[in-house]
């Protein structure tokens, strides 16, 4: 078995920019930004107090993401009757209508996609705090899927949106978005915000 050793940039004071792919040299004393020699972009060598942000947001997310999920999405009024959906009711509702595949997409990209970045996250985040040289390359992988899934996250907005223009145009029902919308949306953008400061150099740096 050969023996390898990873040598990180920052213990040979070289960086690589993300512009060009030159292989900078930088001095120790940088106060956290550098300029590549080619195209002189700005380098961040690291992100100024990206793990106190980050924790900010993901806290606040996960505050956020229980009246998310407590209160209803949607309300409908038909008949002079008024009744509210919560996100869970409303994937309960799908399935009993028959619609399992709209209902697996409600409750993946509100529930489980959402859960998911959080808990994803307090993991990066702790790990950096402990033992961050502990498998690197599994918590690079798991940063990355952070931030492709993170994409899907507002799916459910636009079938929220998708499913009131149905309603309206079949005159069945009136809808308005309920409380939850407000809280949903603004767990979607913190952890979106909290995956962009948090930086991946950590996982690799001590």
């Amino acid at each position: 078995m050969n023996n390898y050793q990873i040598i990180r940039g920052i213990e040979k004071s070289m960086s690589v920019c993300p512009l060009c792919g030159k292989l900078n040299k930088f001095d120790m004393n940088e106060t956290g930004k550098t300029r590549c020699s080619r195209c002189h972009k700005k380098i961040d060598l690291k992100k100024k107090d990206s793990l106190l942000k980050t924790w900010a947001l993901v806290i606040s997310a996960l505050i956020l993401y229980i009246p998310a999920n407590i209160y209803p999405m949607v309300y409908y009024s038909s008949m002079g009757e008024k009744s509210g959906d919560t996100i869970l009711s409303g994937v309960y509702s799908l399935m009993e209508t028959g619609l399992w595949p709209l209902a697996i997409i409600v409750f993946t990209a509100s529930i489980a996609i959402p859960l998911m970045k959080i808990i994803l996250l307090i993991f990066l985040l702790i790990s950096s705090y402990y033992n961050h040289r502990f498998l690197p390359v599994m918590k690079t992988k798991i940063y990355i899927f952070v931030k492709i899934i993170g994409k899907w996250s507002m799916l459910d907005v636009f079938l929220i949106s998708l499913m009131t223009a149905i309603v309206k145009l079949g005159k069945i029902a009136d809808v308005v978005p309920g409380e939850a919308v407000r809280y949903f949306t603004a767990v979607v953008i913190l952890t979106l915000l909290a995956s962009m400061t948090f930086d991946p150099k950590t996982i690799w740096n001590t």
